[in-house]
């Protein structure tokens, strides 16, 4: 068996279809469908109704998230979090795998992965491959809705793996630290809009969209092509590093890749382009639409 076990940021699904045949799913191990799709598109409460891995919780995004904030998907207070995953029966000392049913393999658990690990927990994974590789591999699904008792955790924010507007634009003329931009190429050089939005970057982004680092059955890239991909884009693990996208959502899957590299402190810049086409002034969004509109 790989040694993809705790404290990993991936597990395989064989690994974890053996521990929900053990029984071990319960206060030590507990798993969570961090789906998310665009409502006219899928319902993804009403998938993980249907079916989802034995023993699983749903974690809701929409749910765990600052509702008082105008951008999607904005971390919550440490109350709000460790208050909501406490309900899921998640303790300090409970290993956390995460995986979502796009039908990329992985979409929405990196962020799921990146909240764990910004609230200070370590122990969370990423099932390797997401629920359309468990699938395809034959293990077991149930439609049976489990009721896991709660649990106390504690949450602090680490503050070193999250980035604000404010240390965005102090970067911009700083560059104290690399951006990495994670959204389609597109929607990097700002020729395409981005779900209704006007697309570009932030001066000085480099951009390496996620699929980048998946295989075409949905799986992370080895660590020696994920280490291959940053370097073709001078962009050096041995220092600070921040990633954005479009909501804070796919930045995490650099910060996943960059993790099985061995980094660790990857911060996610969370509001992300939503924020900053809002408020950042116009010279510092770049955008190859309006130089050629010039």
């Amino acid at each position: 068996m790989a040694p993809q076990v705790l404290g990993r940021a991936l597990v395989t699904a064989k690994w974890l279809s053996e521990a929900v045949r053990a029984g071990r799913v319960g206060p030590s191990l507990r798993v969570l469908d961090a789906s998310w799709y665009p409502p006219q598109e899928r319902n993804a409460r009403q998938e993980f109704k249907e079916r989802h891995i034995p023993g699983a919780s749903f974690f809701d995004i929409e749910e765990c998230r600052d509702q008082a904030s105008p951008y999607d998907f904005m971390l919550p207070s440490e109350s709000h979090f460790a208050d909501y995953v406490g309900r899921l029966g998640v303790s300090n000392d409970t290993h956390v795998v995460v995986y979502d049913g796009d039908e990329l393999g992985t979409f929405y658990a990196p962020r799921a992965w990146w909240m764990f690990r910004a609230f200070g927990h370590k122990e969370v994974s990423v099932l390797d491959g997401g629920f359309r590789n468990w699938l395809k591999e034959g293990h077991p699904v149930t439609a049976e809705v489990s009721q896991p008792a709660p649990a106390v955790f504690k949450a602090k924010l680490n503050t070193v793996l999250l980035k604000t507007f404010e240390e965005m634009m102090q970067n911009v003329g700083s560059l104290r630290f690399q951006v990495v931009d994670s959204r389609p190429e597109g929607r990097f050089r700002g020729t395409e809009l981005d779900q209704g939005l006007e697309s570009g970057h932030i001066p000085g982004a480099v951009n390496i969209p996620f699929r980048s680092f998946l295989t075409e059955t949905g799986h992370e890239k080895s660590i020696e092509e994920i280490q291959q991909i940053f370097r073709e884009k001078n962009v050096d693990l041995s220092k600070p590093l921040t990633a954005t996208c479009r909501k804070g959502v796919t930045a995490c899957h650099i910060a996943l890749a960059a993790y099985l590299c061995g980094k660790r402190d990857v911060a996610v810049y969370d509001g992300s382009w939503s924020e900053w086409f809002h408020r950042a002034p116009p010279r510092y969004k770049v955008s190859e639409l309006k130089r050629n509109k010039g």
